[in-house]
Protein backbone atom coordinates (compact mmCIF):
# COMPACT_ATOMS: atom_id res chain seq x y z
CA UNK A 1 0.00 0.00 0.00
CA UNK A 2 1.55 3.27 -1.08
CA UNK A 3 0.99 6.63 0.54
CA UNK A 4 -1.55 8.93 -1.15
CA UNK A 5 0.10 11.61 -3.26
CA UNK A 6 -0.78 14.93 -4.83
CA UNK A 7 0.00 15.97 -8.39
CA UNK A 8 3.62 16.81 -9.19
CA UNK A 9 4.94 18.85 -12.07
CA UNK A 10 6.52 16.95 -14.92
CA UNK A 11 9.93 18.32 -14.02
CA UNK A 12 9.53 17.78 -10.28
CA UNK A 13 9.85 20.51 -7.68
CA UNK A 14 12.12 23.46 -8.27
CA UNK A 15 15.66 23.46 -6.95
CA UNK A 16 15.84 24.64 -3.36
CA UNK A 17 12.09 24.29 -2.91
CA UNK A 18 12.61 22.71 0.50
CA UNK A 19 15.60 24.69 1.68
CA UNK A 20 18.13 22.57 3.56
CA UNK A 21 15.88 19.51 3.71
CA UNK A 22 17.53 16.47 2.09
CA UNK A 23 14.83 13.82 2.26
CA UNK A 24 12.28 12.01 4.37
CA UNK A 25 13.51 9.66 7.07
CA UNK A 26 11.47 6.91 8.71
CA UNK A 27 11.25 7.40 12.47
CA UNK A 28 11.06 3.63 12.97
CA UNK A 29 13.56 1.99 10.61
CA UNK A 30 15.58 4.96 9.33
CA UNK A 31 14.78 4.26 5.68
CA UNK A 32 15.29 7.34 3.49
CA UNK A 33 12.73 8.51 0.95
CA UNK A 34 13.14 11.34 -1.55
CA UNK A 35 11.34 14.57 -0.80
CA UNK A 36 7.77 14.36 -1.99
CA UNK A 37 4.16 14.22 -0.81
CA UNK A 38 4.67 11.06 1.26
CA UNK A 39 4.06 10.33 4.93
CA UNK A 40 4.42 6.54 5.34
CA UNK A 41 7.64 4.55 5.00
CA UNK A 42 7.44 2.11 2.03
CA UNK A 43 9.51 -0.41 4.01
CA UNK A 44 7.77 -0.58 7.39
CA UNK A 45 4.86 1.92 7.10
CA UNK A 46 6.37 3.98 9.93
CA UNK A 47 5.95 7.77 9.96
CA UNK A 48 8.28 9.90 7.87
CA UNK A 49 9.90 13.13 9.01
CA UNK A 50 12.15 15.70 7.39
CA UNK A 51 15.91 15.12 7.33
CA UNK A 52 18.29 18.05 6.87
CA UNK A 53 21.83 19.05 6.08
CA UNK A 54 21.99 22.28 8.03
CA UNK A 55 24.56 24.95 7.14
CA UNK A 56 26.23 27.01 9.83
CA UNK A 57 23.53 29.21 11.36
CA UNK A 58 24.26 32.03 13.79
CA UNK A 59 22.10 33.81 16.35
CA UNK A 60 22.77 37.07 14.54
CA UNK A 61 21.43 35.69 11.25
CA UNK A 62 18.23 34.55 12.93
CA UNK A 63 17.76 37.79 14.87
CA UNK A 64 18.11 39.78 11.63
CA UNK A 65 15.16 37.91 10.12
CA UNK A 66 11.49 38.90 10.07
CA UNK A 67 9.40 38.86 13.26
CA UNK A 68 7.64 35.63 12.32
CA UNK A 69 8.55 31.95 11.83
CA UNK A 70 10.50 32.68 8.65
CA UNK A 71 13.40 33.99 10.77
CA UNK A 72 14.07 30.23 11.17
CA UNK A 73 13.65 29.36 7.49
CA UNK A 74 17.14 27.81 7.33
CA UNK A 75 15.87 25.17 9.78
CA UNK A 76 12.56 24.48 7.98
CA UNK A 77 11.59 22.65 4.74
CA UNK A 78 10.81 25.88 2.88
CA UNK A 79 12.52 27.84 0.08
CA UNK A 80 14.87 30.70 0.83
CA UNK A 81 12.41 33.19 -0.69
CA UNK A 82 9.47 31.99 1.43
CA UNK A 83 8.76 35.51 2.71
CA UNK A 84 7.79 36.56 -0.81
CA UNK A 85 4.88 34.12 -1.07
CA UNK A 86 1.41 35.08 0.20
CA UNK A 87 1.10 33.65 3.70
CA UNK A 88 -0.23 34.53 7.13
CA UNK A 89 3.24 35.31 8.58
CA UNK A 90 2.61 33.55 11.90
CA UNK A 91 4.88 33.24 14.88
CA UNK A 92 7.21 35.17 17.14
CA UNK A 93 4.38 35.43 19.63
CA UNK A 94 4.92 36.77 23.12
CA UNK A 95 6.62 34.90 25.95
CA UNK A 96 5.16 36.39 29.13
CA UNK A 97 6.62 36.24 32.61
CA UNK A 98 3.71 34.86 34.65
CA UNK A 99 4.51 36.23 38.10
CA UNK A 100 0.93 36.27 39.35
CA UNK A 101 0.14 32.72 38.24
CA UNK A 102 3.50 31.59 39.54
CA UNK A 103 2.78 33.15 42.91
CA UNK A 104 -0.64 31.47 42.99
CA UNK A 105 0.84 28.05 42.21
CA UNK A 106 4.08 28.47 44.13
CA UNK A 107 6.37 28.40 41.08
CA UNK A 108 9.36 30.72 41.39
CA UNK A 109 10.00 31.35 37.68
CA UNK A 110 7.07 30.76 35.34
CA UNK A 111 6.51 31.80 31.72
CA UNK A 112 3.55 31.49 29.37
CA UNK A 113 4.26 31.11 25.65
CA UNK A 114 1.07 32.70 24.32
CA UNK A 115 0.27 31.50 20.81
CA UNK A 116 -3.28 32.85 20.93
CA UNK A 117 -2.00 35.99 19.16
CA UNK A 118 -1.30 34.22 15.86
CA UNK A 119 -3.36 35.32 12.82
CA UNK A 120 -6.24 32.88 13.46
CA UNK A 121 -5.60 32.84 17.20
CA UNK A 122 -3.90 29.47 17.57
CA UNK A 123 -0.52 27.80 17.08
CA UNK A 124 -1.91 25.95 14.04
CA UNK A 125 -0.98 28.92 11.85
CA UNK A 126 2.65 27.82 12.24
CA UNK A 127 2.22 24.29 10.94
CA UNK A 128 -0.17 25.34 8.20
CA UNK A 129 2.34 27.87 6.84
CA UNK A 130 4.89 25.09 6.32
CA UNK A 131 2.28 22.73 4.88
CA UNK A 132 1.07 25.39 2.46
CA UNK A 133 4.59 25.95 1.16
CA UNK A 134 4.88 22.22 0.40
CA UNK A 135 1.42 22.07 -1.18
CA UNK A 136 2.32 24.93 -3.52
CA UNK A 137 5.55 23.18 -4.56
CA UNK A 138 3.61 19.98 -5.27
CA UNK A 139 1.14 21.94 -7.42
CA UNK A 140 -1.82 20.88 -5.29
CA UNK A 141 -5.23 21.92 -6.55
CA UNK A 142 -6.95 21.67 -3.17
CA UNK A 143 -5.63 22.54 0.30
CA UNK A 144 -7.47 20.49 2.92
CA UNK A 145 -7.51 19.02 6.42
CA UNK A 146 -9.41 17.00 8.98
CA UNK A 147 -9.55 19.07 12.15
CA UNK A 148 -10.77 19.49 15.71
CA UNK A 149 -11.23 23.20 14.97
CA UNK A 150 -8.11 25.32 15.19
CA UNK A 151 -6.47 23.63 12.22
CA UNK A 152 -9.60 24.13 10.13
CA UNK A 153 -9.50 27.86 10.93
CA UNK A 154 -5.83 28.11 9.98
CA UNK A 155 -6.12 26.08 6.76
CA UNK A 156 -9.18 27.99 5.55
CA UNK A 157 -7.55 31.36 6.21
CA UNK A 158 -4.17 30.43 4.74
CA UNK A 159 -5.79 28.99 1.62
CA UNK A 160 -7.80 32.16 1.13
CA UNK A 161 -4.67 34.29 1.48
CA UNK A 162 -2.76 32.11 -1.00
CA UNK A 163 -5.64 31.94 -3.49
CA UNK A 164 -5.97 28.15 -3.40
CA UNK A 165 -9.23 26.21 -2.97
CA UNK A 166 -9.65 24.95 0.59
CA UNK A 167 -11.84 22.17 1.95
CA UNK A 168 -11.92 21.48 5.69
CA UNK A 169 -13.53 18.57 7.52
CA UNK A 170 -14.65 18.82 11.15
CA UNK A 171 -16.66 16.76 13.65
CA UNK A 172 -20.28 17.88 13.48
CA UNK A 173 -20.36 18.59 17.25
CA UNK A 174 -17.47 21.07 17.09
CA UNK A 175 -17.81 24.30 19.07
CA UNK A 176 -19.88 26.82 17.10
CA UNK A 177 -17.28 29.64 17.21
CA UNK A 178 -14.70 27.37 15.58
CA UNK A 179 -17.18 26.40 12.87
CA UNK A 180 -17.87 30.05 12.13
CA UNK A 181 -14.14 30.86 12.19
CA UNK A 182 -13.63 28.35 9.38
CA UNK A 183 -16.78 29.01 7.35
CA UNK A 184 -16.01 32.72 7.08
CA UNK A 185 -12.86 31.87 5.05
CA UNK A 186 -14.18 29.02 2.89
CA UNK A 187 -17.43 27.86 1.34
CA UNK A 188 -16.31 24.23 1.67
CA UNK A 189 -16.68 23.38 5.36
CA UNK A 190 -17.78 19.76 5.75
CA UNK A 191 -19.20 18.62 9.10
CA UNK A 192 -18.84 14.85 9.60
CA UNK A 193 -21.04 12.84 11.94
CA UNK A 194 -18.50 11.33 14.32
CA UNK A 195 -15.40 12.24 16.32
CA UNK A 196 -12.03 13.44 15.05
CA UNK A 197 -10.75 9.92 14.41
CA UNK A 198 -13.73 9.33 12.11
CA UNK A 199 -13.00 12.59 10.31
CA UNK A 200 -9.32 11.72 9.96
CA UNK A 201 -10.15 8.30 8.52
CA UNK A 202 -12.40 9.90 5.92
CA UNK A 203 -9.68 12.41 5.00
CA UNK A 204 -7.18 9.58 4.47
CA UNK A 205 -9.64 7.83 2.17
CA UNK A 206 -10.22 11.00 0.15
CA UNK A 207 -6.47 11.61 -0.10
CA UNK A 208 -6.08 8.15 -1.61
CA UNK A 209 -8.86 8.66 -4.15
CA UNK A 210 -8.65 12.31 -5.22
CA UNK A 211 -5.77 13.62 -7.33
CA UNK A 212 -4.22 16.95 -6.44
CA UNK A 213 -5.45 17.20 -2.84
CA UNK A 214 -2.92 18.26 -0.20
CA UNK A 215 -4.20 17.25 3.23
CA UNK A 216 -1.94 19.13 5.60
CA UNK A 217 -1.92 16.47 8.32
CA UNK A 218 -2.11 13.44 6.02
CA UNK A 219 -0.08 13.39 2.79
CA UNK A 220 2.01 16.50 3.54
CA UNK A 221 2.21 15.80 7.28
CA UNK A 222 6.05 15.67 7.48
CA UNK A 223 6.27 19.29 6.25
CA UNK A 224 3.29 20.42 8.32
CA UNK A 225 4.69 18.98 11.55
CA UNK A 226 7.96 20.89 11.22
CA UNK A 227 6.12 24.15 11.85
CA UNK A 228 5.76 23.21 15.52
CA UNK A 229 9.54 23.37 15.89
CA UNK A 230 9.30 27.15 15.70
CA UNK A 231 7.65 27.19 19.14
CA UNK A 232 10.80 25.64 20.57
CA UNK A 233 13.09 27.97 18.63
CA UNK A 234 11.19 31.03 19.86
CA UNK A 235 11.11 29.94 23.48
CA UNK A 236 14.88 29.49 23.46
CA UNK A 237 15.54 32.78 21.66
CA UNK A 238 13.15 34.76 23.84
CA UNK A 239 14.79 33.37 26.98
CA UNK A 240 18.09 34.82 25.76
CA UNK A 241 19.22 31.76 23.79
CA UNK A 242 18.87 29.22 26.54
CA UNK A 243 16.56 26.31 27.29
CA UNK A 244 14.07 26.29 30.17
CA UNK A 245 14.28 23.65 32.88
CA UNK A 246 10.70 22.39 32.46
CA UNK A 247 7.93 22.63 29.87
CA UNK A 248 4.25 21.69 30.01
CA UNK A 249 2.78 21.09 26.55
CA UNK A 250 -0.75 20.01 25.52
CA UNK A 251 -1.06 16.65 23.78
CA UNK A 252 -3.58 15.94 21.02
CA UNK A 253 -1.78 14.00 18.25
CA UNK A 254 1.43 14.57 20.22
CA UNK A 255 3.22 16.20 17.30
CA UNK A 256 3.69 19.59 18.96
CA UNK A 257 5.48 18.11 21.97
CA UNK A 258 7.78 15.93 19.87
CA UNK A 259 8.69 18.83 17.57
CA UNK A 260 9.47 21.26 20.39
CA UNK A 261 11.85 18.62 21.73
CA UNK A 262 13.32 18.19 18.22
CA UNK A 263 13.82 21.96 18.00
CA UNK A 264 15.78 21.98 21.25
CA UNK A 265 18.01 19.13 20.06
CA UNK A 266 18.67 20.97 16.78
CA UNK A 267 19.57 24.21 18.57
CA UNK A 268 22.01 22.30 20.76
CA UNK A 269 23.57 20.52 17.76
CA UNK A 270 24.00 23.83 15.92
CA UNK A 271 25.65 25.43 18.96
CA UNK A 272 22.93 28.06 19.27
CA UNK A 273 22.13 27.11 22.88
CA UNK A 274 24.06 25.37 25.61
CA UNK A 275 23.24 21.71 26.17
CA UNK A 276 21.45 21.14 29.47
CA UNK A 277 18.87 18.76 30.95
CA UNK A 278 15.22 19.76 30.72
CA UNK A 279 11.98 17.98 31.57
CA UNK A 280 8.99 17.73 29.24
CA UNK A 281 5.47 17.15 30.56
CA UNK A 282 2.45 16.33 28.42
CA UNK A 283 -1.07 17.53 29.29
CA UNK A 284 -4.32 15.78 28.40
CA UNK A 285 -7.98 16.03 29.36
CA UNK A 286 -9.25 13.06 31.37
CA UNK A 287 -12.00 12.42 28.82
CA UNK A 288 -9.39 11.79 26.12
CA UNK A 289 -6.16 10.72 27.80
CA UNK A 290 -4.74 7.64 26.07
CA UNK A 291 -1.15 8.87 26.37
CA UNK A 292 -1.52 9.77 30.04
CA UNK A 293 -3.09 6.37 30.71
CA UNK A 294 -0.20 4.57 29.02
CA UNK A 295 2.35 6.65 30.91
CA UNK A 296 0.74 5.93 34.27
CA UNK A 297 0.45 2.22 33.45
CA UNK A 298 4.11 2.09 32.49
CA UNK A 299 3.39 0.64 29.05
CA UNK A 300 4.52 1.64 25.56
CA UNK A 301 1.34 0.85 23.61
CA UNK A 302 -1.33 3.53 23.29
CA UNK A 303 -4.85 2.13 23.60
CA UNK A 304 -7.26 4.24 21.49
CA UNK A 305 -10.22 5.79 23.32
CA UNK A 306 -13.49 7.43 22.36
CA UNK A 307 -13.17 11.14 23.30
CA UNK A 308 -15.59 12.62 25.82
CA UNK A 309 -14.30 16.01 26.93
CA UNK A 310 -14.93 19.72 26.53
CA UNK A 311 -11.31 20.05 25.34
CA UNK A 312 -12.26 19.22 21.76
CA UNK A 313 -9.04 20.56 20.26
CA UNK A 314 -7.22 17.80 22.20
CA UNK A 315 -9.86 15.14 21.51
CA UNK A 316 -7.82 12.73 19.40
CA UNK A 317 -8.49 9.23 20.68
CA UNK A 318 -5.76 7.57 18.62
CA UNK A 319 -2.81 10.02 18.68
CA UNK A 320 -0.33 9.46 15.86
CA UNK A 321 2.70 10.57 17.89
CA UNK A 322 1.58 9.19 21.25
CA UNK A 323 4.37 6.63 21.56
CA UNK A 324 6.98 9.28 20.82
CA UNK A 325 5.49 11.54 23.51
CA UNK A 326 5.95 8.70 25.99
CA UNK A 327 9.57 8.25 24.90
CA UNK A 328 10.42 11.95 25.28
CA UNK A 329 8.65 12.48 28.60
CA UNK A 330 10.32 9.41 30.09
CA UNK A 331 13.71 10.19 28.59
CA UNK A 332 13.73 13.76 29.94
CA UNK A 333 12.42 12.81 33.38
CA UNK A 334 9.08 14.53 32.83
CA UNK A 335 5.69 12.85 32.59
CA UNK A 336 2.15 12.92 31.23
CA UNK A 337 -0.84 13.94 33.35
CA UNK A 338 -4.55 14.63 32.81
CA UNK A 339 -7.28 16.74 34.39
CA UNK A 340 -11.08 16.67 34.54
CA UNK A 341 -13.32 19.01 32.56
CA UNK A 342 -14.10 20.94 35.74
CA UNK A 343 -10.38 21.40 36.36
CA UNK A 344 -10.03 22.62 32.77
CA UNK A 345 -12.73 25.24 33.38
CA UNK A 346 -11.17 26.31 36.66
CA UNK A 347 -7.77 26.70 35.00
CA UNK A 348 -9.18 28.87 32.22
CA UNK A 349 -10.52 31.28 34.81
CA UNK A 350 -7.32 31.06 36.88
CA UNK A 351 -5.09 32.05 33.95
CA UNK A 352 -7.42 34.87 32.95
CA UNK A 353 -7.64 36.34 36.45
CA UNK A 354 -3.92 36.09 37.22
CA UNK A 355 -2.31 36.97 33.88
CA UNK A 356 -5.03 38.51 31.71
CA UNK A 357 -4.76 35.69 29.19
CA UNK A 358 -8.02 34.15 27.99
CA UNK A 359 -7.23 30.63 26.85
CA UNK A 360 -9.36 28.00 25.17
CA UNK A 361 -9.96 24.54 26.66
CA UNK A 362 -6.58 23.21 25.45
CA UNK A 363 -4.82 25.94 27.42
CA UNK A 364 -7.10 25.24 30.38
CA UNK A 365 -5.99 21.63 30.19
CA UNK A 366 -2.32 22.63 30.16
CA UNK A 367 -2.60 25.09 33.06
CA UNK A 368 -4.76 22.60 34.94
CA UNK A 369 -2.09 19.93 34.52
CA UNK A 370 0.58 22.42 35.59
CA UNK A 371 -1.36 23.01 38.81
CA UNK A 372 -1.84 19.27 39.35
CA UNK A 373 1.86 18.58 38.77
CA UNK A 374 2.73 21.14 41.45
CA UNK A 375 0.22 19.78 43.93
CA UNK A 376 1.39 16.20 43.42
CA UNK A 377 5.06 17.13 43.73
CA UNK A 378 5.91 15.95 40.22
CA UNK A 379 7.12 19.38 39.11
CA UNK A 380 10.03 21.20 40.78
CA UNK A 381 8.68 24.65 41.66
CA UNK A 382 12.19 26.08 42.03
CA UNK A 383 13.03 25.53 38.35
CA UNK A 384 12.31 27.80 35.40
CA UNK A 385 9.10 26.54 33.78
CA UNK A 386 7.33 27.32 30.49
CA UNK A 387 3.70 26.45 29.81
CA UNK A 388 2.31 26.73 26.26
CA UNK A 389 -1.04 28.36 25.54
CA UNK A 390 -2.09 27.20 22.10
CA UNK A 391 -5.32 29.10 21.44
CA UNK A 392 -7.71 31.91 22.34
CA UNK A 393 -10.65 31.51 24.70
CA UNK A 394 -13.09 33.24 22.37
CA UNK A 395 -13.13 29.96 20.43
CA UNK A 396 -14.56 27.96 23.33
CA UNK A 397 -16.88 30.36 25.15
CA UNK A 398 -19.43 27.64 25.93
CA UNK A 399 -16.92 25.91 28.20
CA UNK A 400 -17.14 28.64 30.84
CA UNK A 401 -20.44 30.31 29.99
CA UNK A 402 -21.98 29.12 33.25
CA UNK A 403 -18.88 29.95 35.30
CA UNK A 404 -18.62 33.68 34.69
CA UNK A 405 -21.01 36.58 34.22
CA UNK A 406 -22.32 39.70 35.94
CA UNK A 407 -21.48 39.80 39.66
CA UNK A 408 -24.72 41.70 40.25
CA UNK A 409 -27.60 43.26 38.33
CA UNK A 410 -28.58 46.55 39.94
CA UNK A 411 -30.61 49.71 39.53
CA UNK A 412 -28.64 52.76 38.29
CA UNK A 413 -28.08 54.29 41.74
CA UNK A 414 -25.20 54.57 44.15
CA UNK A 415 -27.26 53.00 46.89
CA UNK A 416 -27.84 49.94 44.76
CA UNK A 417 -24.12 49.71 43.98
CA UNK A 418 -23.14 50.12 47.63
CA UNK A 419 -25.46 47.27 48.54
CA UNK A 420 -23.43 44.84 46.39
CA UNK A 421 -20.44 45.09 48.74
CA UNK A 422 -18.04 45.39 45.78
CA UNK A 423 -16.55 48.72 46.88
Amino acid sequence: MSAPTVEKTSGGTRAGAFGNATGLSCRECGHLVELGPHYACPECFGPLEIAYDFPEVTREQIEAGPANIWRYKALLPVPDDIEQSPNMEPGFTRLLRAKNLGRELGIDNLWVKDDSTNPTNSFKDRVVACALSAAVEFKAKVFACPSTGNLANAVAAAGARAGIKTVVFIPSNLEKPKQINSAVYTDSLVAVKGNYDDVNKLASEIAGEEEGWAFVNVNVRPYYAEGSKTLGYEIAEQLGWRLPDQLVIPVASGSQLTKVHKAFRELIKLGLVEDKPYKVYGAQAEGCSPVSAAYKAGVDAIRPVKPDTIAKSLAIGNPADGIYVLDICRETGGGVEDVTDDQVRDAIVLLARTEGIFTETAGGTTVGVLKKLVESGQLDTSLETVVINTGHGLKTLDAIADRVGPTATIDPSYAAFAATGIA
